[in-house]
């Protein structure tokens, strides 16, 4: 069998897993679909330890209704429950998933509405059949097909994503100078020691600021950038910007949101760039 034999396969099998991924989604039948989405409140918040790891999140105990029945459940997260909890404060709505049911399977997700269609294998699947389909037309016609397959999408995919981010983070920026700063304060360092393949050990560690909003309600939060020696910073009094709707988007370095800003537009137009001149490339030397 030859390499477009095993292409045409490669094709056929990931195109019948994306058709009965999609029949499955317009059935209402995924998992994904299934399972009960609902919003919790937290109850509580606690201090992480000093010295802990990160792994886990902030420390919560959160309440939430089920729907179907009416009973009301009481959770922490304090094992594996979804998404990791970064940023908490008391009566913050968290979303929370679970199949149907079964409250105590419980999952925590910071966006309800996100695959709640189940679509992310089929999508995939999709897109490995592109990537079959393109290798199939280089390997057939020549490799600048190669150039225009792979070039094309990332140029889409680039106009519509940098005007997107360019917005996103401007509208981050004026919701950090919309309220005057507060004070706030390294409370731990969360330590977290891992081992590659190759037996190279690599620590990493993570600040966690609190700090009390002027609408008065005191955040407890992972402070992952922007934050100078991080390693010494347990118990440094820090300056944060919050925004006003939601705190959780905070920062202790203003100035640095602006170069951020400006790198990561940077790149976003030079990939945008790089994608243009594949297609151009690969349409000259067809």
């Amino acid at each position: 069998m030859d390499l477009r034999a095993y292409l045409v396969l490669w094709c056929a099998v990931f195109g019948a897993v994306a058709v009965v991924g999609y029949a499955r989604s317009l059935a209402g039948t995924t998992k994904a679909q299934r399972a009960v989405r609902v919003m919790g409140r937290i109850e509580q918040v606690r201090e992480p330890r000093h010295g802990s790891s990160a792994r886990d999140g902030i420390p919560v105990v959160v309440s939430f209704r089920d729907p179907s029945t009416g009973q009301e459940s009481t959770v922490t997260n304090d094992r594996d429950h979804g998404e990791r909890i970064t940023a908490a404060w008391t009566g913050r709505e968290i979303g929370v998933r679970y199949p149907r049911a079964r409250p105590h399977a419980y999952r925590f997700v910071g966006d309800l509405t996100a695959g709640r269609r189940g679509l992310g294998w089929p999508n995939f699947a999709l897109f490995l059949v592109y990537v079959g389909l393109v290798t199939f037309a280089a390997i057939d016609r020549g490799w600048p097909w190669a150039l225009i397959g792979f070039g094309g999408p990332w140029t889409l995919s680039g106009l519509w994503y940098l005007p997107q981010s360019a917005r996103a983070v401007s509208r981050r920026i004026d919701r950090l100078n919309s309220r005057p700063p507060v004070q706030g304060r390294v409370i731990a360092v969360l330590t977290d020691t891992s081992t590659d393949s190759e037996g190279s050990t690599s620590t990493s560690h993570t600040p966690v600021v609190s700090f009390t909003t002027h609408e008065g309600t005191t955040v407890t939060a992972y402070c992952t950038d922007d934050l100078p020696d991080p390693v010494n910073s347990y118990g440094r009094d820090v300056t944060i910007h919050y925004a006003p709707d939601d705190p959780a988007v905070f920062t202790p370095d203003l100035a640095a949101e602006n170069r951020s800003r400006t790198l990561e537009m940077t790149c976003g137009t030079v990939m945008l760039l790089l994608g243009g001149a594949s297609v151009v490339a690969g349409a000259v030397l067809l």
